[in-house]
């Protein structure tokens, strides 16, 4: 899946990625990057609103395991379960966040549980950025059901 497919992918099924003016600028098998702008995702402080970087830092997240999911071949459903957002310093300017799994090695464990049970789930791990500095730290678990649940 490539960078403009999976913001065009994001834009039509995921609106508020719309809102936001997502954009993709990287997408491939080890992370994706997504950035925004700050005009439409400001607050009171003229800094990107809270929600907006945790909102961009779960699209990382879960657009990496949708891209993966999709170069597998597999199809299933793709769902938060639960996430964590520490905010280390205010951005104000575009930000971006860079999404990666959090145990690499889980990878095909979780899919043979996907495979094998129709449910899997596996932790994913972003970097919010400001200016090509860490801004925040998000780390969520995402639950895949299979097409037959």
């Amino acid at each position: 899946m490539s960078p403009s497919e999976l913001q065009a992918y994001l834009h039509a099924h995921i609106p508020l990625s719309a809102a936001m003016q997502v954009e993709v600028a990287a997408a491939d098998w080890n992370r994706v990057l997504l950035s925004a702008p700050l005009a439409p995702n400001i607050n009171h402080r003229e800094t990107v609103f809270g929600g907006s970087a945790s909102a961009l830092s779960i699209l990382a997240a879960w657009s990496l395991l949708h891209v993966r999911l999709r170069m597998s071949g597999i199809a299933s459903r793709l769902v938060i379960q639960s996430n964590r957002m520490d905010y280390l310093k205010p951005i104000a300017s575009s930000f971006s966040a860079r999404s990666c799994l959090e145990d690499d090695d889980q990878w095909s464990r979780f899919i043979r549980l996907l495979e094998r049970h129709g449910r899997a789930r596996l932790a994913v791990t972003a970097e919010l950025l400001g200016k090509e500095e860490v801004a925040g730290l998000f780390s969520g678990e995402f639950v895949a059901l299979g097409t037959g649940r």
